[in-house]
C-alpha cells in the first residue's frame, strides 16, 4: 500500500494531514477530536473527522462486535484481527481518500489503542499487533494527540454515560490503569509523534492546549 506523505505546509496551504487522538475511556478525547474539528473548519481547513473502530461501512459493521458484549466474549488475538480488518476498510474507503484530496483527517483512536488494548494489556501480544499492521495498515499518523488522564477519573466518567459500548470499561480500574501506563509507554518511545496533553482540565483548557501543540503543524489559514 503506496504512503501517503504530507507535503511541504504553509500558512496559506495545508494537504494530507493525518491526525488520531488516543487515550483511556473517558478521558475527553472524543470530545476534543470533534472540537478540533470545529475548530479547524472555522479557520478555513477542509476536515474529516472519523473514528476507530468504524469510519466506514464495513468497520461500523464490526465496531459493534468488539464494543458490546460481555468482557469476555473474544479472545485478544481475535479481537487484534477483528479491530485489523475494521481498519483496512476504514483506511480504504475513508483515511487516504481524504488526504488524497489534500484535507486534515482527524480519527478518534487508530492503531495505538491496537497496540494498548489488545498488545500489552491482557499478554504480551506486541509483536503480532505490529505484525499485521506492517502487513495490512503500513501507515501511522502524522501526529497523535494522547489526552491524558487519571485512570480513575476517567473510568468515572465513561461508567456515567452508559450507553451499549461498554465492553472494555466493565474490565475495570486495573485494566485502565495499564492501558494508561501502555500510552505513555508508547508516547515516550516516539516523541515526535505524539503530543501528551494534560486531560484534566476544562474542555476549553483542554482544547486550546491541544490547538496549540499543533500550531506548527496546522498553521492558521485565511478564512
Amino acid at each position: 500500500m503506496s504512503r501517503v506523505k504530507p507535503p511541504a505546509r504553509r500558512a496559506d496551504l495545508l494537504a494530507g494531514l493525518f491526525l488520531s487522538f488516543e487515550g483511556i475511556d473517558g478521558s475527553g478525547k472524543s470530545t476534543q477530536a470533534r472540537r478540533l474539528a470545529e475548530t479547524l473548519r472555522a479557520e478555513g481547513h477542509q476536515v474529516t473527522l472519523t473514528r476507530e473502530p468504524g469510519g466506514s461501512a464495513g468497520a461500523e459493521q464490526i465496531r459493534s462486535l468488539v464494543l458490546e458484549g460481555d468482557a469476555d466474549r473474544w479472545s485478544p488475538e481475535t479481537e487484534i484481527l477483528l479491530f485489523t480488518a475494521a481498519r483496512r476498510d476504514h483506511l480504504e474507503k475513508t483515511v487516504l481518500p481524504a488526504l488524497a484530496r489534500g484535507e486534515v483527517v482527524i480519527c478518534d483512536r487508530f492503531a495505538d489503542s491496537t497496540r494498548v488494548f489488545q498488545g500489552l494489556t491482557r499478554g504480551d501480544l506486541s509483536a503480532m499487533v505490529d505484525q499485521l499492521h506492517r502487513l495490512m495498515i503500513g501507515r501511522e499518523p502524522d501526529l497523535t494527540l494522547l489526552i491524558d488522564l487519571e485512570p480513575a477519573l476517567g473510568l468515572a466518567r465513561a461508567q456515567a454515560r452508559q450507553g451499549s459500548e461498554m465492553r472494555f470499561e466493565d474490565m475495570g480500574l486495573g485494566f485502565q490503569t495499564r492501558v494508561r501506563e501502555g500510552f505513555l509507554a508508547l508516547a515516550g518511545a516516539a516523541p515526535e509523534r505524539f503530543r501528551v496533553i494534560d486531560g484534566a482540565g476544562t474542555q476549553d483548557r483542554v482544547a486550546e492546549a491541544v490547538r496549540a501543540a499543533l500550531r506548527d503543524a496546522v498553521p492558521l489559514s485565511p478564512r
